[in-house]
C-alpha cells in the first residue's frame, strides 16, 4: 500500500461518511454529490418488501427525498471499513447501523447491514458509482408500547 492509497482511502472514507451525514440532515444536493450521476443503487429490504433499485442518481434522491419526510428521523452510523483502491477506481464494504424514527406511525425500525460500494475517482474526487447492501436483521417497535419517548426531533412541525 502506497500513501497515496492510504490517502485515497481517507478520502473514500469522508465520502461515506458525507452520504450518510447528508442523507440524515435531508441535505438532498450534498447527498446527491456523493453520487454518480449514472449510479447503480439496489437497497434490497424486508421493510420495504421489494428491493428499491434505482439506475440513476436523480432517481435515488427524488425517492429517497419523497421517502425521508414529515417528521420522521433516522441516523446511519458506518463502521469497519475495508477499502481496496486500484487507481481511479476502488471498492468498498462498510457494516451500517441504522434507527429510524418514525413518530406518525408510533415505530421504531432498527437493523444493521453491510454495503458494498464501487467508487470512481473524476474531476471532482470520489463518488459513488454502485450502492448496495445486505441486511444482517431489521426489526420494527411500537414506540408506545416500549415505553420511547422521542423528547427532540430537528423535523418535528
Amino acid at each position: 500500500m502506497t500513501p497515496e492509497d492510504l490517502v485515497d482511502i481517507a478520502e473514500i472514507t469522508a465520502l461515506k461518511y458525507r452520504y450518510g451525514r447528508s442523507l440524515d440532515n435531508r441535505l438532498w444536493d450534498e447527498f446527491g454529490s456523493t453520487l454518480a450521476p449514472n449510479v447503480k443503487a439496489n437497497y434490497g429490504s424486508v421493510s420495504q418488501g421489494r428491493p428499491l433499485v434505482f439506475d440513476s442518481r436523480d432517481a435515488v434522491v427524488e425517492y429517497l427525498s419523497s421517502a425521508m419526510s414529515g417528521s420522521l428521523v433516522s441516523e446511519h452510523r458506518f463502521s469497519q471499513p475495508e477499502i481496496t483502491v486500484e487507481g481511479d477506481t476502488a471498492t468498498g464494504t462498510w457494516a451500517l447501523s441504522d434507527i429510524v424514527i418514525m413518530p406518525d406511525s408510533d415505530t421504531l425500525v432498527t437493523g444493521s447491514a453491510f454495503y458494498t460500494d464501487r467508487y470512481e475517482r473524476g474531476p471532482d474526487g470520489w463518488q459513488i458509482t454502485e450502492t448496495s447492501y445486505y441486511r444482517m436483521y431489521e426489526s420494527a417497535q411500537s414506540m408506545k408500547a416500549m415505553g420511547f419517548m422521542l423528547l427532540s426531533n430537528r423535523f418535528a412541525q
